[in-house]
């Protein structure tokens, strides 16, 4: 297989809105039935932000067809002295269902990182699957004393120096663009209109694990309020076995489970492609 890497082009931008939509369709959190995805009004909306890096905004074809896209914007540290370093963020990151686990993710990632490192940009902090991003360079924020403006410090968080020493003697608040905290579900709902119809989809209720555990795992699980599979999928096999009562017998259940219903998690699995 050939993968053909290019900036995006105007003429792309629909089909990579389509693109992201079909790539998310299944990614919905919460559990009510008329949510949907909102990744493809999030890129629609990057391009048009002050933080958007045009010069990252990259696609990936495969015999000619459009497969894959990553898109980026800057970001910052703000360290304990109110100085700001600047970084990048990118995301969605995605690719069409059918050619997921090819390669084409890492792919797109390891040439924009690249790019981003001739461009002179020091550090990449993303918020993404906390088992598969550690394989190609990124570490956990909390390593580099960074951490949400909550304080938060999941393993989610994670960030990839883009040389030795990039962040030495940086530490801090990370901080966004306002374009990942302004999407609404009314205003994803309208954009879809732009779209074919697609059947919604219903992510599946966390009891699809709780059922399947011992008593003191299914508390452990239950102390999360994590609603749905997805939505502890966010959690890494890492954060997970630190939870008291649950063991290596529950990470394996959680794993099976999760495989079950199509859903990439632990940290045996070899690729995830959008994100």
């Amino acid at each position: 297989m050939n993968i053909s890497i290019r900036l995006e082009a105007p003429k792309d931008h629909f089909e990579v809105e389509n693109l992201t939509r079909e790539a998310f369709w299944k990614t919905i959190w919460g559990t009510k039935a008329e949510e949907i995805c909102e990744e493809h009004l999030l890129v629609h909306r990057i391009r048009n932000c002050e933080s958007y890096v045009p010069e990252l905004n990259f696609i990936a074809e495969v015999d000619g067809k459009l497969v894959g896209h990553i898109i980026y914007t800057k970001s910052e540290i703000v360290d304990p002295l109110g100085n700001r370093h600047e970084t990048l963020t990118f995301g969605p990151l995605s690719v069409l269902p059918e050619y997921q686990g090819l390669g084409i993710g890492k792919a797109l990632m390891m040439h924009t990182f690249q790019e981003a490192k001739r461009l002179g940009y020091r550090a990449v902090i993303i918020f993404g699957h906390p088992d598969y991003y550690p394989r190609v360079g990124f570490k956990r924020a909390s390593d580099f004393g960074i951490c949400t403006a909550d304080g938060s410090v999941r393993d989610s968080f994670m960030v990839l120096p883009l040389y030795d020493n990039a962040l030495e003697g940086v530490s801090g608040i990370y901080a966004c663009d306002t374009v990942f905290e302004t999407l609404t579900q009314e205003d994803a709902r309208e954009f879809d209109k732009r779209f074919p119809t697609k059947e919604r989809h219903t992510p599946v209720p966390i009891n699809a694990v709780l059922e399947r555990l011992v008593p003191n795992a299914k508390e452990a699980i239950k102390q999360l309020d994590c609603l749905t599979l997805s939505l502890l999928s966010t959690k890494s096999e890492r954060e997970l076995s630190l939870l008291e009562g649950i063991d290596e017998a529950a990470i394996e259940t959680i794993n099976t489970v999760m495989n079950e219903h199509g859903i990439k998690w632990g940290e045996s699995k070899k690729d995830i492609a959008s994100h």
